[in-house]
């Protein structure tokens, strides 16, 4: 997750066939639950179908405030984004 830069998205089963484990989305996701070190970008990491997905710290607001900040939009996102409120 580190290798993923401001701007862009990967999905967790991206994340986890980048890992050697293509049906490992869940355990990625667990992983990044349990994760508080603000130096892996796990806000960058969203869901196959464009959702945003949870976020450990701060919720789903904060993560999408975290890709907004980082220019992540429509355009720059591997796959369509949801809209959250």
């Amino acid at each position: 997750m580190k290798q993923i830069p401001p701007g862009k998205t990967l999905s967790y089963k991206e994340v986890a066939t980048a890992a050697g484990n293509s049906g490992g989305a869940r355990a990625v996701a667990k992983i990044m639950a349990n994760n508080f070190d603000p130096d892996i970008p796990c806000h960058r990491v969203i869901l196959s179908n464009g959702e945003l997905g949870s976020y450990n710290r701060g919720g789903t607001k904060e993560k999408r405030r975290m890709l907004d900040r980082e220019k992540i939009t429509q355009k720059t996102a591997k796959r369509p984004l949801m809209k959250f409120n």
